[in-house]
């Protein structure tokens, strides 16, 4: 098998963002083997559909599903024997600020011992680039806006948001000890069609069309860097083709969060135009032609109250800054949520 005909490991490819990056892919005629576990942390029926999605794509024959749990160990080391990657975009993960709250075992399995694995199957393979998902809750505590990659991230307020810092260093590790390029990306508050429906966006809109009330934290005033779907893929397509590399300038007595004297980087992909949620509110409103009646409560454990994302770092690497505005991708997202749901 040549290089070029191994194929590229996408995790979490019954997700959200990773359904939307192996459709990329397969349109530009790579072959893509998918992962995922297909769990019911929500409607898996969704899933399901992503999945349809990818397997009536007219480059369907180049795409392998397999349903695995990342944290078991001796199928993902079968798993990447068998593949062979040439690169991994990992997706994977136990999603959400709230449910770690609930459930923080799942993040650890998942998060942290299914990552482990992967940077295992990642070294021991040959592959050539690890582009993994990071978070913008990394930055929890930090209240300097726009968040920097330059800025330390000492602070998380969740789990979900530790665990993600975690991988960064478990990253950074093997990249240094291994020689493993591998690139992070700090994804803000995603959004678009065949969205999570646990995410704002889809909550607001099947309340908003059941007449029923939504339920507004920091009574509206939070305000989040709602970033179009279209826009994240584009990113981490693009960081993809380009391998993690040292920087020739890191200097270890002043170093920069950012960079590494190893094949490690980390980005931000935000839409960098904080958005308060009374304002996406008021434009999903316009966007589905109802007024959505507000339930205002107090900020929620975990959460921040805003986030906002410098993107000089991503543009000056890959030459690529997000840009669709939420009037935009909201009326994309309001047109795709009826005609998936009929209404």
């Amino acid at each position: 098998m040549t290089a070029a005909q191994r194929p590229t490991l996408v995790t979490g490819a019954a997700g959200f963002i990773g359904a939307e990056v192996v459709l990329r892919l397969l349109e530009r005629g790579e072959p893509v083997v998918g992962l995922d576990n297909l769990n019911t942390y929500y409607d898996p029926a969704l899933k399901q559909a992503r999945l349809e999605r990818l397997q009536h794509h007219p480059a369907a024959a180049t795409f392998h599903f397999v349903r695995m749990d990342l944290e078991d160990r001796a199928a993902m080391e079968g798993l990447f024997a068998e593949q062979r990657p040439r690169r991994v975009v990992h997706l994977a993960a136990q999603a959400g600020v709230r449910y770690s709250l609930e459930n923080p075992a799942a993040y650890i399995q998942s998060n942290l011992v299914g990552f482990g694995h992967i940077l295992e199957g990642c070294r021991h393979h040959g592959v050539e680039h690890l582009v993994y998902a990071s978070s913008s809750s990394v930055y929890g505590g930090n209240r300097e806006m726009p968040f920097s990659e330059q800025h330390a991230v000492n602070h998380p307020v969740s789990l979900y948001a530790a665990t993600k810092k975690a991988n960064e260093l478990m990253a950074h590790t093997y990249s240094h000890l291994y020689g493993l390029p591998a690139t992070g990306l700090r994804f803000f508050t995603v959004y678009g069609p065949w969205g999570r429906p646990d995410m704002a966006p889809m909550l607001f809109a099947r309340a908003i069309l059941a007449g029923e009330p939504i339920r507004v934290f920091n009574h509206g005033r939070m305000q989040r860097d709602f970033t179009y779907i279209d826009d994240i893929v584009e990113g981490v397509i693009r960081c993809s083709d380009k391998p993690a590399t040292a920087d020739p300038h890191f200097d270890p007595l002043h170093p920069n969060p950012a960079t590494a004297a190893v094949p490690h980087r980390v980005f931000n992909i935000g839409n960098s135009q904080p958005t308060e949620l009374l304002r996406f509110i008021a434009v999903l409103e316009q966007a589905l032609g109802r007024q959505a009646i507000q339930d205002l409560q107090p900020m929620q454990p975990g959460d921040v109250p805003a986030t906002a994302a410098d993107t000089q770092a991503l543009e000056a690497w890959v030459g690529f800054q997000p840009a669709t505005p939420i009037e935009v991708g909201v009326e994309r997202f309001a047109q795709w949520y009826r005609e998936y749901h009929g209404l």
